[in-house]
């Protein structure tokens, strides 16, 4: 497949935010042919994640407007920069905003998933090539957003951030495997690693969290104990597998001791995803003794400190952290897109709501009334 667009200039609708926090406008942006190593792509869905929202509202960050967010999206490759052979026009791919370059140590190590050149970066707004955007409008730069900007009806993407999927896989399902729910599933697929008949504790649960208690119903566990500050999101955890519940608020002890009480001295494996560091804390204080593993998958402040006594570790409890569920993108991702292809994974009990792109606004308001889980938005409508 070709397109007669291949290295021109594509003039197309984008959802441009001006300032911080104020509603996205749709724009008539110019998009730049790809350069060396780079993707042009044409997204066909795309869905809102916490972490667009968290850089849009522009908190305790240094702003960077105008620009184009959006992370988690599907689409077709409209045309290659120079250099790039894995994939070719009409391909169906997901953008990541961390990338594979397949050539560093990280890349070339089994255990990361953590590539030198690609790895995310919030601040950059520019592509690595030449240090310019590829967006603009009327000549004045628009700043991309953790390398993918695919609230955009086409974006530039670099090679090693395009993950090639099966082209019969619904790019309006699929589209959220991006970022967030990605995130919370390899936390515990590939990193907690819970055996058939375990039990599991889930600190959080939002998407990340569901997707990794959606991680443990895969895996088999007998136990899934979602915990969180907020009991209205109990009724939906059950979908995805949660057993039992745990709100801190209703007990006045801490809830490891709750948990550890629950289990016979605490669960065999458990999953933060909420980036509080006291719920750190105690997801790993509620692991058990001799074989428990606490995986870390919230992003704390910057001041926290994380702080246990040694007797926990010295009892040989397992701290560990993840990004992107360990998952490389250009490797991975295909294979968790077969995952639901399989009808192994469940994704859309995790799309809440759906709007056309002329209201991506209306994705916002969703997120920030707490109302959506992930919302899809459909480009070109």
């Amino acid at each position: 497949m070709s397109y007669t667009t291949a290295g021109q200039v594509i003039r197309c609708k984008a959802a441009v935010a001006w300032e911080a926090g104020k509603p996205l406008v749709i724009e008539e942006v110019e998009v730049a042919p790809p350069q060396a190593m780079e993707v042009r792509l044409k997204i066909l869905f795309t869905s809102l994640c916490h972490t667009d929202v968290y850089f849009w509202e522009a908190k305790g960050q240094t702003p960077l407007f105008p620009r184009i967010f959006g992370h988690e999206a599907g689409g077709i490759v409209e045309s290659v920069g120079e250099g790039v052979t894995e994939l070719k026009p009409g391909d169906h791919v997901l953008p990541v905003f961390t990338g594979e370059c397949k050539e560093c140590r990280h890349c070339q190590s089994e255990e990361s998933n953590m590539c030198d050149l690609l790895r995310i970066n919030t601040d950059r707004g520019v592509m690595l090539n030449d240090g310019k955007s590829r967006f603009s409008i009327n000549g004045q730069p628009i700043y991309h957003f953790v390398g993918t900007s695919t609230f955009s009806e086409y974006t530039v993407v670099h090679v090693g951030c395009v993950a090639k999927i099966n082209p019969a896989a619904p790019l309006d399902k699929i589209c959220v495997l991006s970022c967030g729910i990605s995130t919370g599933l390899g936390a515990t697929l590939n990193v907690a690693k819970p055996t058939k008949g375990s039990s599991v504790a889930i600190f959080g649960l939002g998407a990340v969290g569901l997707a990794a208690a959606e991680g443990a119903r895969i895996a088999g566990a007998s136990r899934i104990i979602g915990v969180d500050l907020n009991s209205n999101r109990f009724a939906e955890a059950k979908k995805f597998g949660v057993t039992e519940f745990v709100n801190p608020k209703d007990y006045d002890k801490p809830v490891q001791e709750v948990i550890a009480e629950m289990t016979d001295g605490g669960v065999d494996r458990s999953v933060e995803c909420t980036g509080s560091i006291n719920a750190m804390i105690s997801a790993y204080e509620c692991v058990h003794d001799g074989w428990g593993v606490a995986v870390l998958v919230g992003v704390p402040n910057k001041d926290d400190a994380f702080k246990t006594h040694p007797m926990n570790v010295l009892n040989e409890r397992t701290l560990k952290g993840t990004f992107f569920g360990n998952y490389k993108p250009r490797s991975d991702l295909p294979k968790v897109v077969e995952k639901y292809m399989n009808k192994e994974l469940e994704l859309e009990k995790f799309i809440t709501h759906e709007v056309p792109f002329s209201e991506i606004n209306k994705a916002f308001e969703y997120m920030l009334k707490g109302a959506s889980l992930r919302c899809i938005i459909r480009m070109g409508a």
